[in-house]
């Protein structure tokens, strides 16, 4: 009995809300912008966990899980600043965003100490902060960090078919665990949101219009912003573009991101090659692949200091796709350990036994943005077409990043996420809240059905201003990224008329503002004080190649995006 009339109930409840669904949803676009902050952020010291200087102040933004739903529950996102440091000469916040999806600014106020962002760091508050989901702010995790970080593991170029079955079992349960940790609000984890929460923050920190700097992901979202609210832009800076092309987001961009790392890694092996006498480790580059395959297969059967293995050595080698800081270090420890030192390896290679949560957690984040933001293949055998064609011209990590994608196809649609809301605030009738929370289940299951039966399953939003609408943005691009390929810096600019590309000719790393390239710098600073903008496209000559022995930098060693 008691079961009949809790369904009577929702029966009735489904039909008001058919009545009056508005047509919205977790990823769709809002028709308005969110509504502003009334008050300020306020700032003070910094949580003991944040490992933050005193210099640094922090506060806590308070933003709706649903924008749908703006008095529904709330989230809170940690938020960190230093002021400018010239009072006289400020023009006001400038809010950073590193990519990922799953990476957080809270140390950018930082970077205002070093030689090359001292001008900028005159004229503008450093605001840093941790996207929803990220760090303290409303995190996700998916899995039990210790399950995350288990080591060793293994990485293959062309995997047999017993081991696409472990991985597709993975994935599988990997999908489950986000579902099951997050619950109801996994939805609402997407780029949309990660917009509309930069709003609030221009909002809360008394901004009229955004000064924003976004590199790799931080591009895209920060574009997917410019779309919704061009009128609140003042200036951005995008540093390593997306591909912002609705078929593009993610499945292609993935795909198109495995052959640019490949011809990446062909540009290292290809040094190392040239300095032969340094290493010994081959004159070609399909000598040195012979090495690196040489160590897999070593590592394969007697994994090093019990846990480093393939995929350890594959993820520590990723890196040289990234930065060519990272060049010197990894021939060193390439030849060190197939020669008989493999402390070079052990010291770059062994995994952290502190930061596995965050690790994890970033990876929780990743994940749930690129699955929520766009459709992805649910057919096992699309995906193993496209991977085994991919890896034929591009094996270095064409199966690896499948592997991290493969989540997505077992991820719940809209209408799953709702339904699993409503079957869990059913089981939940006895708890005081519980009709509220029926309620609001309901209603949410109701507007996904109107909203997915007028306008079908939402697709990324499309990217684009009209001439004019938007003021001139600024985009800077290496001719060679393998994280962030060339043509999504073209493609971007096609759809935001007036904006200016900066191409550093000939290079490869992966976040070019502010680095080793002066030329690049020149563009960038004089864009933020100034508001000045270059050509149309102008190019940089490329910045010097590394030198054997070269020590990388801490700003060197960090990454934007994946």
């Amino acid at each position: 009995m008691r079961a009949l009339a809790l369904y009577g109930t929702i029966g009735s409840l489904l039909v008001t809300a058919l009545a009056t669904a508005p047509a919205d949803g977790a990823t769709g676009a809002a028709a308005a912008p969110p509504a502003p902050v009334r008050h300020r952020l306020e700032f003070g010291r910094c949580a003991a966990v944040e490992h933050l200087p005193s210099t640094v102040e922090c506060g806590r933004l308070t933003v709706p899980l649903d924008y749908a739903r703006p008095d529904g529950k709330k989230i809170h996102l940690a938020v960190s600043r230093i002021r400018a440091t010239a009072r006289g000469e400020r023009q006001g916040a400038l809010v950073f965003n590193p990519g990922g999806p799953g990476a957080s600014s809270m140390e950018f106020p930082l970077y205002g100490a070093l030689p090359k962002w001292r001008k900028v760091a005159r004229a503008y508050d450093f605001v840093g902060y941790a996207p929803r989901g990220v760090g303290r702010s409303a995190p996700l995790s998916c899995q039990n960090p210790k399950e995350f970080a288990k080591a060793p593991t293994d990485s293959r170029m062309h995997p047999d078919a017993a081991f696409k079955r472990q991985k597709r079992a993975e994935a599988r349960a990997y999908a489950r665990g986000c579902v099951r940790r997050a619950g109801a609000d996994l939805p609402y984890y997407n780029s949309v949101n990660n917009a509309r929460d930069l709003d609030m923050l221009r909002a809360a920190l008394g901004e009229k219009k955004l000064t924003f700097m976004g590199a790799s992901y931080g591009t895209y979202f920060g574009a997917v912003y410019a779309t919704l609210f061009p009128g609140h832009v003042r200036r951005m800076i995008f540093d390593s573009v997306v591909n912002p092309a609705p078929h593009k987001i993610w499945y292609q961009n993935n795909l198109d991101q495995d052959i640019a790392f490949e011809r990446r890694w062909g540009d290292w092996l290809g040094w190392v090659a040239r300095h032969h006498a340094q290493y010994h480790l081959g004159t070609t580059r399909k000598a040195v692949q012979q090495a690196y395959n040489k160590a897999a297969g070593k590592l394969r059967r007697t994994p090093l200091n019990g846990k480093i293995g393939p995929g350890q050595l594959q993820s520590a080698f990723l890196k040289t796709g990234y930065n060519d800081a990272f060049w010197p270090m990894r021939a060193e420890a390439l030849a060190g350990y197939l020669h008989g030192n493999p402390k070079p390896l052990i010291a770059q290679a062994l995994p952290r036994d502190t930061g596995t949560a965050a690790d994890e957690n970033s990876n929780a984040v990743y994940t749930a943005v690129e699955c929520n933001d766009a459709p992805w293949p649910h057919d096992w055998r699309t995906w193993n077409r496209d991977n085994t064609e991919v890896a034929r011209i591009a094996p270095f990590e064409t199966w690896d990043n499948a592997w991290m994608n493969l989540p997505c196809a077992y991820w719940p649609d809209r209408p799953a996420s709702a339904a699993a809301e409503l079957d869990d605030a059913v089981h939940r009738a006895d708890h005081p809240a519980a009709g509220r929370d029926l309620a609001d289940a309901v209603g949410r299951v109701a507007r996904t059905q109107v909203d997915d039966a007028l306008h079908g399953r939402r697709g990324p939003l499309d990217v684009r201003t009209e001439p004019g609408a938007l003021p001139p943005v600024l985009l800077l691009a290496a001719e060679r990224d393998a994280a962030t390929p060339y043509r999504g810096a073209l493609e971007l600019q096609r759809r935001l008329p007036g904006s200016s590309l900066v191409t550093e000719n000939g290079a490869g790393t992966h976040g070019v503002a502010f680095n080793d390239n002066a030329c690049v710098n020149r563009y960038a600073e004089a864009y933020l004080l100034h508001g000045k903008i270059p050509g149309h496209k102008v190019y940089c000559a490329p910045r010097a190649e590394p030198v054997p022995g070269q020590q990388a930098t801490r700003a060197q060693h960090a990454l934007p995006g994946k």
